[in-house]
């Protein structure tokens, strides 16, 4: 996989939450077993990743997209704010590669050329609600949490094994599994959003399906990152098919979709 300049981004931020992660336990002795506690533990990862993105001035404090943007995710946070303790926040953020990702806390980032790569707003807002899905499963601290244990093994694996790259493979072989479970979940649980907000959850599958024709340079991160496009795929539309209440009244067509007119070199102003 190269290292892109998002997917650098990516580790970076991956990294700051779990420094953070741990000294929050740490200045704590013990993690609470409290979900208000959680929640606050959360807020303090969210604002770090924030400081360190504006630090970086990547943050687009206003740019015309927002008026493609906001009314996505006004419909997203009214749906999607009963199953979370925190105010969703949604941020532009400037980058090459098209990506979007959530942090603990409510944020959530969207790379503006992302609005570029989508080719209507079902394909926006299902990408969107499943970011917000993995804010919702607490699946950023999870996952710091399951590394955590990992590394804990993976010390006792290089006594064992003797070679750095056995150590690599173990926790690549442990976290395969995981990923693929909870990007499924955030899948499903963010076509449950868009369908709340009356957005067509089908755009999501057209994001998949568009990702197989794709530039790979320009695929946005959550795809790339995340192999069995086809399973998640297959998911999703057993999961409609299950709830015909819920997804029978939207089309199945990419031709219904919804045009998005995004402005060609739309002017951006980074906060600072």
């Amino acid at each position: 996989m190269k290292l892109s300049e998002t997917i650098q981004r990516g580790l970076l931020c991956a990294a700051v939450v779990g420094a953070l992660f741990f000294a929050v336990l740490g200045s704590a002795g013990v993690a609470s077993s409290t979900q208000t506690s959680d929640q606050d533990e959360e807020v303090q990862l969210g604002q770090e990743v924030f400081n360190e993105l504006k630090a970086k001035g990547e943050i687009i404090e206003s740019s015309p997209l927002y008026d493609n943007l906001r009314p996505i995710a006004d419909a997203i946070t009214r749906a999607a704010q009963p199953q979370y303790n925190h105010p969703f926040k949604f941020y532009l953020v400037h980058e090459t590669q098209p990506n979007a990702f959530a942090t603990p806390g409510g944020d959530v980032y969207v790379v503006d050329s992302l609005l570029y790569f989508v080719k209507n707003t079902e394909e926006l807002s299902g990408t969107l609600c499943h970011e917000v899905s993995h804010t919702i499963h607490r699946d950023t601290v999870e996952l710091m949490e399951k590394r955590e244990r990992i590394a804990e093994r993976e010390i006792g694996a290089t006594l064992i094994l003797g070679h750095p790259f056995a150590v690599a493979l173990l926790g690549k072989l442990q976290s395969l599994s995981y990923s693929r479970d909870v990007e499924s979940r955030a899948d499903v649980t963010g076509s449950d959003i868009c369908a709340a907000t009356g957005y067509n959850p089908w755009g999501l599958v057209w994001l998949f399906q568009d990702f197989q024709n794709a530039d790979m340079g320009q695929v946005p991160q959550l795809l790339s990152d995340h192999p069995g496009n086809q399973t998640r795929v297959n998911t999703l539309e057993k999961h409609f098919r299950e709830h015909p209440s819920v997804f029978g009244k939207f089309s199945s067509d990419p031709k219904s979709a919804s045009t998005m007119a995004v402005p060609k070199n739309a002017s951006e102003v980074f906060l600072r």
